[in-house]
C-alpha cells in the first residue's frame, strides 16, 4: 500500500470526513460556513476534518475573493479504486453484484447532473517531473495513450488554436473525427496552460457555450503537483460528462488523471 493509499483510507474511515465528502459530491465547493451548518460540531472540528482531507488530497480549496470554497478531488478514489477494488468486479462477481441490486432494486440506469455546479477541481501527484506532465498533455504521441485517447494539437501562444482528433481506435469504434475545439488564453511551459475548451462531437454538446480550462504544474523533489480546474457554467452536458456522472461515459477528468499518472509513472496505461 502506497502512502497515498494511506492517508486516502484513514481519510476514509471516520464518518464526518465521509459526510463531508458525501456533501461536496452533492453540491460542490462550498465554504466553511455551509458545511459547518449541517454538522453538530463546532467550526474549528469541521476545520480539523477538512484539514485531514485536504491532507488526503480529496478536497481543494480555492480562494475567491475573502471567501474559500472547497472541492471534491475524487482522484485518489479513482485511484483507490482502480489499485484495490476493480480487480474484484470480475464478470462472476460483477453479475452477482448486478443481481443482488435487481432483487433488492436498487439498480441505478440514469444519473442526475446538477446543472448548479460551474467548477470543478481535481488534483494528482504524479511521480515525473513538470515537463514530463506538461508533454503529455500538449503533445499528440503522449495524449494517444491514456485516458479517453485522441491527438491533441495545441498552437502554445496567447490566441493559438486546440483541437482534438479521435484516433484509429476511436473512429473504428464510430466516434467522429473532430472531438474538441478551444483557444490558448496562456500558455508558461511547463508551469501554467489556460485554454477554453468545447466538445463538438454531437449537436447537444456542441450547443453549450465554450467552458475555461486552467492546468498548474508545481514540481518539487521529482513529484509534480497537476490541479485542473474547469469552469464550467452554462455546460450542464460537459459538466456531467467530466465529473463522471454520465452513464456510458467514462469516469471523467478523475479516470484521465488516474490513466496519466499511472502510464507516467509505470510506462502503461491503466487500461492496458
Amino acid at each position: 500500500m502506497t502512502d497515498d493509499d494511506d492517508r486516502a483510507f484513514k481519510a476514509l474511515a471516520d464518518p464526518t470526513r465521509r459526510f463531508l465528502l458525501d456533501a461536496l459530491f452533492t453540491r460542490d465547493g462550498r465554504t466553511l460556513t455551509e458545511l459547518e451548518s449541517e454538522l453538530e460540531m463546532t467550526r474549528f472540528g469541521v476545520m480539523k476534518h477538512l484539514k485531514v482531507l485536504e491532507e488526503a488530497g480529496l478536497v481543494v480549496s480555492r480562494r475567491s475573493g475573502r471567501e474559500k470554497f472547497h472541492y471534491l478531488n475524487p482522484v485518489p478514489i479513482r485511484l483507490i479504486h482502480d489499485r484495490w477494488i476493480d480487480k474484484y468486479t470480475e464478470p462472476r462477481a460483477a453479475a452477482l453484484a448486478d443481481l443482488k441490486a435487481e432483487l433488492e432494486g436498487t439498480t441505478v440506469s440514469s444519473t442526475t447532473i446538477d446543472s448548479t455546479i460551474t467548477t470543478q477541481l481535481y488534483r494528482v501527484y504524479i511521480k515525473a517531473s513538470a515537463k514530463a506532465v506538461w508533454d503529455a498533455i500538449t503533445t499528440p504521441e503522449w495524449s494517444q495513450k491514456y485516458g479517453y485517447g485522441g491527438y491533441v494539437s495545441y498552437d502554445l501562444r496567447a490566441g493559438g488554436d486546440f483541437s482534438v482528433q479521435a484516433d484509429e481506435q476511436g473512429q473504428a469504434g464510430g466516434m467522429p473525427g473532430d472531438l474538441l475545439v478551444g483557444t490558448v488564453i496562456e500558455a508558461v511551459e511547463p508551469t501554467r496552460l489556460v485554454q477554453t475548451w468545447h466538445p463538438i462531437w454531437s449537436p447537444d454538446f456542441a450547443a453549450e457555450p465554450e467552458t475555461r480550462l486552467t492546468f498548474e504544474l508545481r514540481e518539487a523533489d521529482g513529484i509534480t503537483c497537476l490541479t485542473v480546474t474547469h469552469e464550467l457554467a452554462g455546460a450542464p452536458l460537459a459538466a456531467g460528462m467530466v465529473g463522471g456522472k454520465v452513464e456510458g461515459a467514462g469516469g471523467g477528468w478523475s479516470e484521465v488523471l488516474s490513466d496519466l499518472k499511472t502510464l507516467l509513472e509505470t510506462g502503461t496505461s491503466m487500461h492496458a
